[in-house]
């Protein structure tokens, strides 16, 4: 019952506001020269209806498989940002010494979903409660975190976090650090649409693929077909 009053509110929130995105690395060497300066790598919006997000929520292997189910999400890249390293490798950000958070862009059409919709997704992908880790995973690398491109999405985000605490939504503060985008590193390529890929491993089947099934019960009338 808590969990559904929880994203009965946030709902609720979203709407006023729209009314004003482990196991061991099995591939830990040194990133491929390929990946290097990984911006390069992204695919910027070319259309005006196009906008980006950039999100922290824990494993990026769960955000990810998550947000990509969302209609109007063009793509979602997992990555770092939010540090001081350039060019981090995942075996660095696991570490915990890069400053950089796990993290995923998401590029959206915004006349097919908005940001608002978006920052709701969000706020149900994992307990935003919980200082510097989700469940098992603990570090800085796994905080909650929403890294704003402009103005807008500081107002709602801010906003959204400060109804949702008032609501009492959670039994906890909400910690989640929103703080002004800078730079992102896509991760390695084996990273992305990690969950479609290796769906058999443990971690995928008890810790990803519950998410994405609570997710598409959630959000059923924004999920792809």
């Amino acid at each position: 019952m808590k969990s559904l009053r929880n994203f009965f509110l946030v709902a609720l929130i979203a709407q006023a506001l729209a009314s004003c995105a482990q196991p061991n690395d099995k591939n830990n060497s040194t990133m491929d020269s390929t990946n290097k300066n990984q911006t390069s790598n992204l695919q910027p919006p070319t259309s005006n209806n196009l906008d980006t997000a950039t999100f922290g929520a824990g494993c990026f292997w769960c955000v990810e498989a998550q947000f990509m189910m969302l209609k109007g999400v063009i793509s979602v890249t997992s990555g770092y940002s939010g540090g001081k390293t350039t060019n981090p490798t995942y075996k660095e950000v696991c570490n915990g010494t890069t400053g950089h958070a796990e993290v995923c862009q998401v590029v959206f059409d915004s006349t097919k979903i908005t940001f608002d919709e978006l920052l709701e997704a969000f706020w149900q992908t994992h307990d935003p409660t919980q200082l510097n880790r989700q469940g098992n995973d603990l570090g800085t690398q796994y905080r909650s975190v929403i890294f704003y491109h402009n103005d807008n999405q500081k107002q709602l985000a801010e906003e959204y976090k400060k109804k949702l605490n008032e609501s009492g939504a959670w039994d906890k503060p909400i910690v989640t650090e929103v703080s002004a985008f800078s730079k992102f590193y896509a991760a390695e390529d084996y990273h992305n649409n990690y969950y479609a890929q290796n769906s058999e491993e443990s971690y995928c089947q008890y810790v990803i693929q519950p998410k994405v099934e609570k997710f598409k019960k959630v959000f059923k009338d924004k999920i792809k077909h």
